[in-house]
C-alpha cells in the first residue's frame, strides 16, 4: 500500500514540475523544435530579463515609426506591469547611436495607467526605414529588482 501511494505521488510531482525549471532551454528555438520556447503574444521580438524571470516582448510598426514595448513574466503568458513612466533604450545602427525614450501607456479597458503599466511606447522617424538594429536598456526595474545592460539585436535573426 505504501508504495503504491509513493508511486502515485511521484507520478504527480512529475506531472505538477514546471517544465521551465531546466536553465538548458532556448527561448530562441522556433516552435516546431522540442526545444522549450514561448510565443511572443504579439508576434514582436522576446528578450528575456534576468534567469527566466521576465520577458521584453518588442514590435515595431515601420508604417507610423512607432516601437511597442510589452513587458511579461517569465513565460511571456502575463503582463507585468512596471511603476516607470519611461524606459531609456539606445539603438546602434551602424556607427550611429540613436537614443529612444518608450513612454508608458495607459489602458482603461486593463486598469493600466502611467507608472502601473505593461506597455511603453516611442515615435522615431528612423524607425520607418530601419528594421535591423541592435540596442540596449542601461537600467529597468522590475517588481523591486534592478536590471542593467540589457542588450539584443532587432530582429533576433539580425546576427
Amino acid at each position: 500500500m505504501k508504495s503504491t501511494f509513493r508511486l502515485c505521488l511521484a507520478s504527480v510531482l512529475l506531472i505538477l514540475l514546471p517544465a521551465c525549471g531546466k536553465k538548458d532551454h532556448d527561448h530562441a528555438a522556433p516552435a516546431t523544435t522540442s526545444g522549450h520556447t514561448h510565443t511572443a503574444p504579439h508576434g514582436g521580438l522576446l528578450v528575456e530579463i534576468g534567469e527566466h524571470a521576465y520577458n521584453l516582448e518588442l514590435v515595431r510598426d515601420a508604417v507610423s515609426g512607432k516601437l511597442t514595448a510589452y513587458f511579461l513574466d517569465g513565460h511571456a503568458e502575463n503582463f507585468v506591469r512596471l511603476k516607470a513612466t519611461t524606459i531609456n533604450l539606445t539603438a546602434t545602427l551602424g556607427a550611429e547611436k540613436q537614443a529612444l525614450t518608450l513612454r508608458a501607456v495607459a489602458n482603461s479597458a486593463t486598469g493600466e495607467t502611467v507608472g502601473d503599466t505593461s506597455q511603453f511606447e516611442a515615435h522615431a522617424d528612423w524607425l520607418k526605414t530601419t528594421a535591423r538594429f541592435d540596442a540596449s536598456v542601461s537600467a529597468l526595474e522590475i517588481r523591486g529588482t534592478r536590471f542593467e545592460k540589457i542588450g539584443f539585436s532587432f530582429p533576433k535573426s539580425a546576427k
